[in-house]
């Protein structure tokens, strides 16, 4: 709780400070006659002993409205909670300590500490059972080499907006404090959109694109993975040991699914659960958008056509760099405890 800020001390308080001195008491017995430390007990005598007045001498400037306590009390709001507005601050100051200051005001004192009002980067909430198994996967396959990772088939589906969207959550940090958890928008993954399509990648490349026109569950999902796995593998020229990649998503993990790929697929890499951070295909989605969104989109047929378009536009130098991200990507992991990374 903030105190208020203590009124000057007035001229008969100083001079029974100056009386007490020439009678020969201590700094600390005068503090504890007229109520004051010792230390604001000196600071009286020095400037009365400078100035032979006890008026204090004329301030420039305007007075500060805040106290340093106050100023730390609004720090530590937002260490708290960094999604607080400054104008909800300013009225809490106004309701609770009786202390008008206006919303710059606020964001002033957050300035001075280092803090700056930035978006909350989108990132999905992770439970403490799966920053656990985020670990774990983490170290097993930090030490995998690049011979590997090239022979992984990463898959996912992705949706598209025909205009794209911009949810903004602004919070108050440091720099280079974007991916602290408290700093960070919590997402769900395929918020809207009115294409959905099903892609995958190698090191080598980007094998097929599939748009999914009916409901995506686990038949829908069996029949794109017989349509389009083996060829997208042969297409990047992966041979038949590759290691399949695509995450926890219930439809594939249904029991058909399985068996299918037991059968055809017996190499799997499954990554924990909301760990989009660890397949570099979403970065390779990012990447579709940027490129779709040069173009005028208007319609669903549109959408298509673009996305048609800058997909076959990608290059192995593309798809090459992302997976060779893996190593970083599982070293983020560790580092941050099994909570979002960057990636």
């Amino acid at each position: 709780m903030m105190n208020k800020q203590r009124c000057e001390i007035g001229v008969e308080s100083r001079a029974i400070i100056i009386k007490l001195r020439d009678e020969g008491k201590t700094l600390r017995e005068i503090g504890n006659i007229v109520g004051r430390t010792h230390s604001t007990v000196q600071t009286i005598i020095k400037n009365f002993a400078a100035t032979q007045s006890l008026v204090s001498s004329p301030r420039s400037g305007r007075p500060q409205l805040l106290s340093a306590r106050e100023k730390r009390a609004i720090v530590a709001r937002v260490t708290e909670n960094p999604k607080i507005s400054a104008p909800k601050i300013s009225a809490d100051l106004e309701n609770n300590h009786k202390k008008k200051v206006s919303p710059d005001t606020v964001r002033n004192v957050l300035r001075q500490s280092g803090y700056h009002g930035r978006v909350a980067r989108r990132k999905p909430h992770i439970s403490p059972v799966n920053r656990k198994k985020r670990l774990e996967f983490a170290k097993m396959h930090l030490n995998k080499d690049m011979s590997f990772w090239q022979k992984v088939l990463f898959s996912d589906e992705s949706k598209f907006n025909i205009f794209g969207s911009d949810g903004r959550t602004m919070v108050w940090r440091k720099p280079n404090q974007e991916y602290n958890i408290k700093n960070l928008n919590p997402t769900v993954k395929h918020g809207g959109g009115s294409v959905m399509l099903w892609g995958c990648m190698a090191a080598n490349g980007v094998g097929n694109l599939q748009f999914i026109e009916s409901t995506m569950n686990r038949f829908k999902y069996l029949d794109i993975l017989k349509e389009n796995l083996k060829n997208s593998a042969d297409k990047l020229e992966l041979g038949a040991d590759y290691v399949f990649q695509h995450d926890n998503d219930p439809k594939h993990t249904a029991n058909i699914v399985k068996e299918w790929l037991l059968h055809n697929v017996p190499k799997q890499l499954r990554p924990p659960p909301q760990s989009p951070d660890l397949n570099p295909i979403e970065h390779l989605w990012e990447l579709l958008e940027r490129r779709i969104r040069k173009h005028q989109i208007k319609t669903k047929s549109d959408l298509k056509e673009r996305l048609e378009e800058e997909w076959s536009k990608i290059t192995i130098h593309d798809t090459s760099n992302l997976v060779k991200s893996m190593h970083r990507r599982l070293q983020d992991v560790i580092a941050a405890k099994g909570y979002p990374t960057k990636y």
